[in-house]
C-alpha cells in the first residue's frame, strides 16, 4: 500500500520526514509545519495536502500555503470531508479560503485543487486537467469575468453544469 499520511494538524512531531522515509503519496493537513518539513519535501514525491475548510470549522491556525509555495514546492488542496472536523465537501469554499486565508493566488488554488489534487490521490494519469486521454469530468461554471472571480465569490453558488467521465449529471 502507498502511504497517505495526516500530519502535524497540531503539532510537528516528525510525521513528515516518516511519511517521506516511507514514499508517501501526500501529507494531509500542515497546519504546523517546520523549515525542516519543508526541506525534506523538497527532496521527495510527496505532495503537501492542505484542508483550508477544516481550520475554518475547527478554529484552527491555516496551512501556511504561501511559505510552501514559495519554498518551490507543489500544494494540494482538499476537503478533509469528515462529520467532527469538517462536514462538508465544498471545493469552492476551499479554493476560495486557500486564496483568502492562505494567501494563494486564485490560478494557484485552481491548480492545487485540480491537478496537484489529483497527484495527491494518484490519479493525474487519468484525472486532474483537460488533456487528451483523460476522463472528462469538468465543471462549467456560469459567466464569471475571468478566473479570478471565483473565490472572491464563495458565497455563491458559480456551478453551471457538472460533467463527469464525459456524462452531464
Amino acid at each position: 500500500m502507498i502511504p497517505k499520511t495526516h500530519v502535524n494538524q497540531f503539532h510537528a512531531i516528525g510525521g513528515v520526514k516518516a511519511s517521506v522515509d516511507h514514499q508517501a503519496l501526500s501529507v494531509d493537513h500542515l497546519e504546523v509545519i517546520t523549515d525542516e518539513d519543508i526541506s525534506v519535501l523538497k527532496n521527495s514525491e510527496t505532495m503537501p495536502v492542505a484542508l483550508p475548510s477544516c481550520s475554518y470549522f475547527l478554529s484552527i491556525p491555516y496551512t501556511p500555503g504561501r511559505k510552501i509555495i514559495d519554498a518551490g514546492l507543489p500544494l494540494a488542496l482538499a476537503t478533509d470531508y469528515n462529520p467532527g472536523s469538517t462536514p462538508s465537501g465544498n471545493m469552492n469554499f476551499v479554493v476560495a479560503t486557500a486564496c483568502i486565508k492562505m494567501k494563494l493566488t486564485p490560478e494557484e488554488a485552481i491548480n492545487a485543487a485540480t491537478i496537484n489534487g489529483a497527484y495527491a490521490m494518484g490519479i493525474s494519469e487519468t484525472h486532474g486537467s483537460i488533456t487528451k486521454g483523460k476522463s472528462a469530468s469538468v465543471i462549467i461554471t456560469k459567466e464569471v469575468p475571468s478566473y479570478g472571480y471565483l473565490p472572491y465569490a464563495f458565497g455563491s453558488n458559480l456551478i453551471d453544469m457538472v460533467i463527469v467521465a464525459g456524462e452531464v449529471v
